[in-house]
């Protein structure tokens, strides 16, 4: 018996660090004198990529809708790192108002910006306070917006670099351009169906969104990067009811990564050298991945950017 729990264990310990842990960001570059903004920053896989981005001495901006849970986290990353350039700006990726008054803001207080981490994301149903799909509007339109507001900035203090997380699951989004026109969402419904179709929808617009980035960035020294994070257990939970967290949770905490795991992608996409050249590529596991066909459709990057673009009143 204890010969098999140790093949067990063995086998477990094989399984978790050779396949659901994933790669580390093996970059130890000193961030002082550079400033961050991570959006979400106060949960999760953004949280955990403020504090490790904290750690290296960046000034880090958590860019998040809710004050009280931003302050916390900022108090926590302030604790653990040992660096007081830690600050939470509210940021409402749901309402456009938001999004240009925190770049009015950040504009006005902030110097520099070296590193834009587009890490926030929702897969709930509803809409924005401008009547988009909630996960359209959040997880692309949001951000789509911020980039373009803070640009110059980027550019200003480059090399700099644009990182948005985007998902495996965008190999399953479709864009329906007649459906964003008329119902101003990506899906036609509101089941938890639909809440994953926007989701995975979402999740293609920020990889088109970086393709058609980087071709617009040709020639500057701002480069940009989107990722799939892998397979994390606390934002999968996030997203469940009660019954469904305390049915998943044993083997997601087996077998899922945690934050720090799931913000190791992100962290190799902020820091590591040599990748200028994969600027608008997509990377998982800290490596270059090939991203789904629709995704490496540059017709279809442009128009959605050219969308986006009278969307957001750029």
């Amino acid at each position: 018996m204890l010969c098999l729990a140790a093949c067990a264990l063995f086998f477990y310990v094989l399984v978790y660090y050779g396949v659901f842990r994933g790669a580390r960001c093996s970059r130890s570059v000193k961030l002082e004198g550079r400033t961050v903004i991570v959006t979400g920053g106060n949960t999760g896989i953004g949280k955990a990529t403020a504090l490790e981005l904290a750690k290296r001495g960046a000034r880090v901006i958590l860019a998040c809708r809710n004050q009280e849970k931003a302050e916390a986290a900022a108090f926590d990353i302030r604790r653990e790192s040992g660096n007081n350039q830690v600050v939470f700006m509210q940021l409402d990726l749901a309402s456009l108002q938001s999004v240009r008054s925190f770049a009015k803001t950040f504009l006005k207080t902030e110097p520099r910006l070296d590193i834009l981490i587009n890490n926030a994301g929702v897969i709930s149903q509803g809409r924005t306070e401008d009547g988009f799909g909630l996960a359209f509007g959040v997880n692309h339109l949001g951000h789509f917006l911020l980039t373009n507001l803070l640009l110059e900035r980027l550019q200003q203090c480059g090399p700099s670099r644009v990182v948005t997380v985007s998902a495996l699951l965008h190999r399953f989004g479709n864009i329906d351009f007649p459906l964003l026109a008329s119902k101003k969402d990506l899906v036609s419904g509101q089941s938890t169906w639909y809440n994953v179709q926007a989701y995975c929808s979402s999740k293609l617009c920020n990889v088109l969104f970086t393709r058609e980035l980087a071709n617009r960035l040709e020639g500057t020294r701002v480069t940009c990067y989107t990722l799939h994070p892998g397979v994390i257990y606390t934002e999968i939970l996030r997203n469940m009811s009660l019954w469904q967290q305390l049915l998943i949770m044993p083997f997601a905490k087996l077998f899922f990564m945690d934050p720090e795991g799931g913000a190791q992608t992100t962290l190799h996409c902020a820091l590591q050298e040599g990748i200028e050249p994969l600027s608008g590529r997509y990377f998982s596991n800290c490596a270059l991945q090939r991203v789904g066909a629709k995704g490496r459709d540059d017709a279809l990057a442009k128009k959605l950017w050219e969308l986006s673009e009278r969307l957001t009143g750029l």
